[in-house]
């Protein structure tokens, strides 16, 4: 299976603690934030990652390479200019070979059953399956909604302090999806999943509660750092 992993951010707002490298590099342990994700995603059965950089991108091809020492073969796409999400992820795309790819964001780690986004993809039809988290405020961030596995809503705002379900990040796209997203630079979050909803395509997905982290602010990239050192996460 192949991932493409979206490490062309700036990382603006973790730059008072790391200034010197791609967020998604940013050290645990003497180790890039990155290696903790593929690792997850080789313990999952992906072979295959595909790196959408741009800022300081090279850095991640130096430290990765072709992928072989950690047991993932690696491509590298890189960005002349900011692409947003789609526009990296139309990008990266030529390097797919597999009629679907997973795409995450290279700066959160999220454990969760790689395999159920396929299944439930397969069994249900679907363009593109994607994974929500169940959060404390659904009013702090845009609220996505899924009725009996099909996505319903996606970024709407509520003033409601509730709990509620958002978007994880994590997404199962089919080639014949990601070939609709026009080049340049587009949002897949702003403009193609709400597009596509509109225009009927088959997206769904399942809330999964695994550990989730985003470490694009410093107490998250310390929290993160602790977890590591804690034991939080172990893979067999």
């Amino acid at each position: 299976m192949q991932a493409i992993l979206l490490a062309g951010g700036l990382g603006t707002r973790l730059r008072s603690v790391v200034s010197d490298r791609p967020k998604p590099m940013a050290l645990i342990q003497g180790r890039p934030f990155m290696e903790y994700v593929i690792k997850e995603l080789s313990a999952q059965a992906v072979d295959h990652i595909i790196f959408a950089v741009g800022y300081k991108g090279s850095m991640v091809e130096e430290y990765f390479g072709d992928g072989s020492t950690f047991g993932v073969h690696a491509s590298y796409a890189y960005e002349e200019t900011l692409l947003g999400t789609a526009g990296a992820i139309k990008n990266a795309a030529k390097y797919m070979t597999d009629p679907e790819i997973f795409v995450l964001n290279a700066d959160t780690f999220y454990r969760m059953d790689y395999c159920r986004l396929t299944r439930q993809k397969k069994d249900m039809a679907l363009d593109m399956a994607m994974v929500l988290r169940e959060v404390e405020d659904v009013s702090r961030y845009g609220q996505a909604v899924l009725t009996h596995g099909r996505l319903t809503g996606f970024n709407e705002k509520t003033d409601s302090q509730t709990r509620g379900t958002v978007n994880g990040g994590v997404y199962l796209l089919s080639r014949d999806l990601i070939d609709t997203i026009p080049e340049g630079k587009v949002s897949l979050e702003q403009e193609m999943i709400p597009a596509w909803l509109s225009e009927g395509r088959k997206l769904g997905g399942f809330v999964n509660d695994g550990y989730f982290i985003d470490i694009g602010i410093p107490q998250d990239y310390y929290r993160f750092m602790e977890d590591v050192e804690k034991g939080v996460l172990t893979w067999s």
